[in-house]
Formats: structure tokens, C-alpha cells, sequence
């Protein structure tokens, strides 16, 4: 059965939670947490959200373990593990490709995995705070 990009989307929303972007950046205070912007380079260079790592989607499930919070200090897999034991959030430009990387991650293991609904627009949208 074909699938549109858009049915994938709401196939992969039904499976994740979502957060808004005032949750998000309610959370943000906590360094616990950890904020991947899944968007492409270009698009993370025009502006971004505080303390956001950029892993765009393509690489995502390559390179997290390389995240900053824990590669200086853990293997590959001890990292994986390490990040999987805290809340990862993930943001795109409108929430489509976060909500397929919270997806993946899940599938990957991780338990604690937030897409932001609206992405870095809503963010923008709210009035909040960019890093340019």
C-alpha cells in the first residue's frame, strides 16, 4: 500500500508524544534534558533554538551518540544508553521530520522522546527566543 509523506506523519504522530513550544521551553532550564534540531544545516544556520545540537534527519540515528552531553566521556553504546535515560526533544521546521525522528528513537530504544508540534515556525510563531 503507497503511503503520502503526510500519512506517514500522522502514522508516526499516533506512536510519539508531543509537547508545545511553551513546554518546550519550559524544560529547557532543566540541563538535563537534551534539544536535537533535526532540521538540514542551512536551515539550523538561520537561526535556532538555545542549547540545540544540530543532527539533521538523515544522520540522526548515526550520530547521537556523538551527542556533546555525553560522547567526551562514554563509548558509543554507553552513550546511547546515557541519552536514552533522559528526555530528549526533537524539533524540525513545521514538527513532520521531529515527529518521525521521535519515532525512530523510540524504536531505538528510547523511552523519553518529545516531538516539538509546530517546530522551530511555532517557535518563531510564539515570539520566542532565537539564537541566530
Amino acid at each position: 500500500m503507497l503511503k503520502s509523506a503526510q500519512q506517514l506523519v500522522a502514522e508516526a504522530r499516533s506512536q510519539i508524544r508531543e509537547v508545545s513550544v511553551q513546554q518546550l521551553q519550559a524544560v529547557l532550564a532543566d540541563h538535563h534534558s537534551i534539544l536535537i534540531d533535526v532540521r538540514e544545516p542551512d536551515e539550523f544556520q538561520q537561526g535556532r533554538v538555545d542549547r540545540a545540537v544540530n543532527y539533521p534527519r538523515g544522520v540522526l540515528e548515526m550520530k547521537i551518540h556523538q551527542h556533546p552531553a555525553v560522547a567526551a566521556h562514554c563509548e558509543p553504546q554507553q552513550a546511547l544508553a546515557e541519552l536514552a535515560s533522559r528526555p530528549v526533544y526533537l524539533m524540525c521546521r513545521s514538527g513532520a521530520r521531529s515527529a518521525l525522528a521521535a519515532l525512530s528513537l523510540q524504536q531505538m530504544g528510547f523511552s523519553q522522546v518529545f516531538s516539538v508540534a509546530g517546530g522551530f515556525q511555532a517557535w518563531l510563531d510564539a515570539g520566542l527566543p532565537v539564537d541566530a
